[in-house]
């Protein structure tokens, strides 16, 4: 339903009025590809996304743009858009440089970052965990999305915040798979944990290997399942 320039989302929300529709749209579908509904290599219909999401093809054709800028869609002339595929190579790369910068920011943070900033990351920090023992995975990724955009903010550094934000728009959807290994989900927690106690500790060596050997570990599990799933493409008959 739309009504007075407002339209609703993939999951009924209403966007705002105050945001141009296509950076909305854009969210809405970065949100999808992050998710798997919009699956890496697939073909982008506009039309059934048009439905889908209630607007028109304009706002839908501004927003593909808007993601083949941030290098989440590719766009051809022939064949329309596609969603772009991560190779594990990729991965390991972009991975290996956003440790560098979140452990820099956890560093930063650890120093520079007021009383009531700590207090807010433990509040996060308590959701995330309320989250993971009750194994609902979107939200413990919503608040674990932004505990590590938080500690980046709180850099106070901001050709750090701009860079990783850049860096993040393709990484979020390998970050979202590393949870389904249980094992890793699980690593990943007390890993979480470990950087709190260097915050609480005010200790900013601890904080960045911390938080560099995290975004590491998550970088080697989301390139080793896409090595996996290439292997098993290649086998496929």
């Amino acid at each position: 339903m739309t009504q007075a320039g407002i339209v609703l989302g993939s999951r009924g929300l209403p966007l705002s009025r105050r945001i141009p529709f296509a950076r909305q749209v854009a969210d809405t579908l970065r949100d999808l590809i992050v998710r798997g509904e919009l699956a890496a290599g697939s073909r982008v219909v506009e039309r059934v996304l048009c439905e889908r999401l209630n607007v028109s093809r304009t706002p839908m054709r501004e927003a593909l743009k808007l993601l083949e800028a941030d290098g989440l869609i590719e766009i051809s002339q022939n064949r329309g858009a596609r969603v772009m595929m991560l190779t594990s190579a990729e991965a390991r790369h972009l991975f290996e440089v956003i440790a560098e910068l979140e452990g820099l920011a956890a560093d930063r943070a650890v120093q520079t970052a007021a009383p009531e900033a700590l207090a807010g990351l433990e509040d996060l920090h308590a959701q995330m965990l309320r989250h993971y023992e009750t194994r609902e995975k979107d939200a413990y990724f919503d608040i674990n999305s932004r505990i590590h955009d938080q500690v980046v903010k709180l850099s106070g550094n901001p050709v750090l915040i701009g860079s990783h934000a850049t860096l993040m728009l393709r990484a979020r959807r390998g970050r979202y798979v590393a949870i389904f290994d249980p094992a890793r989900w699980a690593e990943s927690v007390g890993e979480h944990e470990a950087l709190m106690e260097a915050f609480r500790r005010r200790d900013p060596e601890q904080a960045r290997g911390v938080w560099r050997q995290h975004l590491c570990r998550t970088g080697e599990t989301v390139a080793d399942g896409l090595a996996l799933s290439a292997e098993s493409a290649r086998a496929a008959p």
